[in-house]
């Protein structure tokens, strides 16, 4: 059964996901009703794809643009000649007139359309036609930057084609200044479909060389229907809702006409001039054009709003300064209770010097004879029709009278006047007749002086005294007249007063600047007396900025500078967001072509408060990157605390991710509070840090944080952050990269945070665990007996931890002086302070990991206590701390459900710097992954992963290492793993190595084709001295998309292997030891008889192809590869530490 008509729309807005999506999943409409609307019907935008423009933005308040980086967005050269259009860029032509930079990225690597140079005699004519549009609204903006040097071209025009009409809306012969020029103009409400063309003229004296870029369409879109209106607004019959103020001003707000319609505005007199003049009356000076465009002046309206035609009627005037142009209304009733409202548009154009004034004439034996002044309009206003709206309440019968004047070149219109239904005329009026010169005539304002014009001067001039100051030297910062009458309005005010220091508002849209006076303005700090500037509401219907402008000044020095006092009413912008809405004090940093970008939650990315919302994301491939850095900056801060903290959560994830850094910026000084390397699994990680500022300083802050990638496979993410009073928590992760973590040392202040960087450090291990490396910090106490007499202790306790929900492990690694450096203590402080561990410090050139299982229902801190031995060049060191939920588990075992447990995943040097990484099937991943994993067989276990795909040239192998363990004769390794590759022809390989001072060993290895499958493998350890268990991912034939992933993994200290039982696949377990040695003889005897009967063939026949020089191994392990069924000789296995 059909759906009834009349609850479709009610359909559509309960499916929609927000009043700024008409959308139905999976559903658009159709390409007719919904294509190149500037509405995002479908919620990716694709009905807006190539419209001139690409989808929108996901930043609100964002235009449709098209910079022409990746294509044209869909415009097209319809040029009939040589001279035509083509995308192009700088760098194509290193010589020539155009442009050397495009506008976008300002480089010549940026893209534009662009006309060449053509040298034919006869005029040409290049057009560039937009795509069919559709359904622009009466604000629509079309805003673009062009080049166009002087001399290099003739016109330059923007047209719209709607129908058989054709309206020009921007028409220029020069000159042009240099460099990329921005043109804005506005459409119009435009009903239908319609075309944009821009064209330029060339003749045989102009080369006829011109650039554009970076096209926006600002605010055309018609708003989308709503079930529910906010209180007061218009509900159109369309659905849409429109402000009260919209009905009945002349433009079509609903997109239907139904806020015009005769029921709604039937009360109210609307003149639009198409058959005469109404109820008005016009003196000399008024003309009333029928038809748009004058050939006699450039700047005459191209169109009437009325409309939005060239067919349609105005009135114009381009009356003098000083003989100003009267337009007169009908007398009126005394208004009473209600106000009378005049909305009218007005047109300004061609001259600075042009002017509309509105006055109100009280009438009547006791009314004031003198007119008063409501409303002025000074200056130029572009191509556009402007709205104004005037409320007036009188206690007397009045008039309501338009005064416009103008200077050479310029024209004043005004169209549309529309007297709401409270405009009531005076009965007993029968005739009106034109207003007589007299007393009721408004004389013209006083003017600035650049304005004045004195009879013993010429037109233009200023006389002050016996002097004529010539329009030139008005306003120059020279004072010319004695009195000083030259510089006077010119710019420099404290407004107190009316002619506010020459300062005209020349706003078109709903902000205006306007001179209050303290007592008035609502909400301002300032003192009660006096005026000021105050950003208030208008009536314009074209965008929302708001400008004041001086008049013309200068010439200046090259010192002028400009002082003024401005007071900011709204809330700061918090650093606190979660990104659902905007960015909010958050900005991306400009200083590398890698930018942080606000996104959607969309496939593999997923942001953190809800999982379909928004997150700010750095990925150096979209679009590809050169930089290596990336800056996500907040706005300038007051401290509203002497401690505050900041939490965050983070997203890092990729075999190359790099590192992220979060710094805070005052007074020219940068202090590093935080950072994270390497990936950290497909998930988010919370993260906070305490930000410390001197007691009473109101010092402003900035935060940064800072992505620096270590290659192209990995992304980063933030989301959720915050701000809050007080100190933070002790953090759950610290490496002691960036600060000590709030750790404070005892007693005498022993333990330090350090680098040995230098190499020069007095103690200390030569480099630290995070990195690896010289540069990298950790805390470290000197346990001589010079600074720590035998049994005396040194104490390093955190800061509180947060209490915890459920038991967790806290994990350490800690380092000692190859003498004995003493005894490292771990206590628990919660109620009262407890012993949980004793470690004797091993001495050694490795790290060591420690563990404790900790449950505080309070908040808890963690103590280390070195205990000095009494041995000189002794310390103790400590670094990597990490808190987690769930029991510790045994050395060398994991089954990756809270991390990597003990296992490292730092890239090797020398394998290509990739790392394995950490996940599970239910959060979606750009990186193939198993669908689920071993330990409990669904997509909500975790696994540790490879993706082989990364590999490449540069890029060997990928090692997972477990902690250093203790020599053994003989233990077991049990783990699962799971290898899945596309065909036969593709082969992964996964190999476990010992790594230990006696140099490699592979004692295991598989490869070739395995899908969907978990197999379960055996390896038999045994090692006379402290070792580590190398997992290594690497590829064995061409690249491919295939993960490697391990799960499960359980290291049987002092236990042998038993034989699993058969399972399916081709199960790679180790068989006894003699199977082993028999098959690995039987294979060494028939590689000696072929060796030796290919040696026998070689002699025979003479020659020998190559030489061997093999050189003598050192002693230590064999590079064998021991599988069940033999023995495999590897291509590279690498020796290297």
């Amino acid at each position: 059964m059909p759906l009834p008509s009349h609850l479709l729309p009610a359909l559509v807005l309960f499916l929609a996901g927000s009043s700024g999506w008409a959308w139905v999943p999976n559903h658009c409409r159709s390409p007719g009703q919904a294509v190149c609307n500037f509405v995002c019907d479908c919620r990716d935008c694709s009905d807006e794809a190539q419209c001139g423009y690409h989808g929108a933005s996901p930043t609100l308040g964002a235009p449709f643009a098209c910079d022409f980086e990746q294509d044209p967005c869909g415009w097209r050269d319809i040029s009939t000649s040589g001279y035509s259009w083509l995308r192009d860029r700088a760098g194509a032509a290193l010589e020539g007139p155009g442009p050397h930079s495009d506008h976008t990225l300002g480089t010549d690597l940026g893209w534009y359309m662009a006309v060449g140079t053509h040298r034919g005699k006869e005029a040409s004519t290049a057009a560039l036609r937009s795509p069919t549009l559709r359904e622009a609204a009466s604000s629509c903006k079309l805003r673009l930057w062009y080049h166009a040097a002087s001399g290099d071209v003739a016109e330059l025009r923007v047209e719209l084609i709607h129908g058989a009409e054709t309206l020009t809306l921007w028409q220029s012969t020069g000159p042009w200044g240099p460099g990329w020029q921005e043109l804005a103009v506005t459409t119009g409400r435009i009903r239908g479909d319609f075309r944009v063309t821009f064209s330029a003229t060339r003749n045989a004296t102009h080369r006829g060389a011109v650039a554009l870029d970076d096209l926006e369409f600002w605010d055309c879109g018609l708003p989308t229907p709503q079930a529910n209106c906010p209180l007061g607004h218009h509900h159109c019959q369309n659905k849409v809702c429109v402000e009260p103020q919209q009905l009945c001003d002349g433009e079509d707000n609903c997109g239907d006409l139904s806020d015009e319609n005769p029921l709604t505005c039937g009360r109210h007199i609307a003149t639009d001039f198409e058959t005469g003049l109404g109820p008005w009356n016009r003196s000399e000076g008024w003309s009333w054009n029928h038809r748009a465009g004058g050939p006699e002046r450039p700047s005459w309206p191209r169109r009437d709003h009325s409309r939005n035609s060239a067919q349609g009627s105005f009135l114009v005037s381009v009356a003098e300064p000083g003989t100003p142009a009267i337009l007169s209304s009908p007398e009126f009733q005394a208004s009473g209770t209600s106000n009378c409202s005049l909305v009218f548009y007005q047109y300004l154009r061609g001259s600075e010097a042009g002017c509309l004034q509105l006055f109100l004439q009280t009438l009547g034996p006791s009314a004031p004879r003198a007119p008063v002044l409501l409303r002025r309009r000074r200056g130029e206003l572009g191509t556009a029709w402007v709205r104004d709206r005037v409320d007036i309440q009188s206690a007397h019968p009045f008039q309501i009278l338009l005064a416009g004047q103008t200077g050479p070149g310029g024209v004043v219109g005004l169209d549309d006047l529309i007297l709401s239904d409270h405009c009531r005329p005076v009965s007993e009026v029968s005739t009106l007749q034109p207003l007589p010169p007299g007393p009721r005539a408004p004389a013209p304002q006083p003017l600035p002086p650049s304005s004045r014009l004195q009879d013993s001067c010429k037109q233009g001039h200023l006389a002050c005294g016996d002097l004529c100051v010539p329009p030139e030297q008005l306003c120059d910062f020279e004072e010319q007249c004695a009195g000083g009458e030259d510089e006077q309005a010119c710019g420099t005010t404290d407004f107190e007063s009316p002619e506010a220091g020459g300062w005209e508002d020349a706003s078109v849209g709903r902000l205006q600047w306007r001179r209050v006076s303290a007592q008035e303005s609502q909400g301002s700090s300032a003192a009660a007396a006096g005026h000021f500037l105050s950003l208030q509401r208008a009536w314009g219907q074209l965008g929302a900025e708001a400008r004041v402008l001086t008049p013309l000044l200068g010439p200046s020095g090259p010192s002028c500078e400009l002082h003024l006092a401005y007071y900011l009413q709204s809330q700061p912008r918090e650093v606190s967001c979660n990104f659902e809405r905007d960015t909010c004090s958050w900005y991306p940093g400009h200083l590398s072509d890698t930018h942080w970008r606000w996104v959607e939650s969309r496939g593999p990315d997923h942001d953190h408060t809800t999982g379909q919302g928004h997150f700010v994301l750095l990925d150096p491939t979209d679009p590809l990157a050169w930089g290596h850095s990336a800056h996500l900056l907040s706005r300038p801060q007051v401290p509203a605390a002497p401690m505050e903290c900041l939490s965050f959560w983070y997203h890092l994830h990729g075999p190359q991710i790099g590192t992220l850094r979060l710094a805070m910026r005052r007074e020219g000084e940068e202090t590093h509070l935080w950072s994270r390397s390497g990936t950290q699994g497909n998930r988010w990680h919370e993260a906070w840090a305490t930000l410390s500022h001197q007691p009473g300083s109101h010092a402003q802050y900035q935060l940064l944080f800072e992505g620096l990638r270590d290659g192209y496979h990995g992304t980063m993410a933030l989301d959720d952050v915050a701000v809050r009073p007080g100190p933070c928590w002790a953090p759950n992760y610290c490496s002691f990269e960036d600060s000590d973590c709030g750790f404070s040392p005892g007693g005498q202040g022993l333990w330090r945070r350090q680098a040995n960087a230098s190499g020069h450090a007095a103690w200390g291990p030569p480099t630290d665990h995070t990195t690896e490396t010289a540069q990298g910090h950790y805390m470290v106490v000197d346990t001589s007996p010079d600074a720590l007499p035998r049994g005396q202790t040194a104490s390093l306790t955190s800061k509180e931890h947060r209490p915890l929900a459920q038991p967790a492990c806290l994990t350490f690694w800690y380092h000692g002086s190859l003498r004995s450096p003493g005894t490292l203590r771990v206590y628990l402080e919660e109620r009262g302070k407890h012993q949980v561990l004793s470690l004797s410090a091993h001495g050694g050139l490795a790290w060591r990991l420690g563990s404790v299982d900790v449950q505080a229902e309070r908040a808890w801190r963690v103590v280390f206590e070195a205990v000095a031995a009494g041995v000189a060049h002794s310390y103790v060191a400590l670094d990597d701390l990490l808190l987690q939920d769930g029991p510790c588990p045994q050395p060398g075992s994991c089954d990756f459900e809270s991390g990597l447990c003990g296992w490292s995943h730092l890239a090797w040097p020398g394998l290509g710097g990739y790392s394995w990484d950490w996940g599970g099937g239910a959060t979606p991943s750009r990186y193939p992954q198993p669908p689920v994993d071993h330990t409990v067989g669904t997509e909500a276990g975790h696994f540790a992963f490879f993706e082989t795909g990364v590999l490449g040239p540069g890029g060997r192998a990928a090692w997972l290492r477990s902690e250093p363990l203790p020599a053994t004769p003989a233990s077991c390794l049990r783990f699962w793993y799971h290898m899945g590759f596309p065909e036969h022809f593709y082969k992964g390989e996964l190999k476990v190595l010992l790594h230990s001072a006696q140099g490699q060993l592979a004692v295991w290895g598989a490869g070739g084709h395995r899908r969907h499958q978990w197999l379960e493998a055996q390896v038999e350890v045994a090692s006379a001295k402290e070792f580590q268990i190398v997992f290594e991912a690497t590829l064995g034939g061409q690249p491919a998309l295939g993960p490697i992933a391990l799960d499960d993994v359980e290291y049987l200290a002092g236990q042998h292997c038993q034989q699993p039982a058969p399972s399916p696949g081709n199960t790679a377990a180790p068989g006894s030891l003699p199977a082993v040695v028999g098959s690995a003889l039987l294979l060494l005897m028939l590689l000696v008889l072929l060796g030796l009967g290919g040696r026998r063939w070689l002699q025979k026949r003479g020659s020998c192809p190559f030489q061997s020089n093999t050189e003598v191994t050192a002693p230590g392990f064999d590079n064998i590869l021991f599988n069940a069924d033999g023995v495999t000789l590897p291509a590279s296995v690498t020796s290297d530490p």
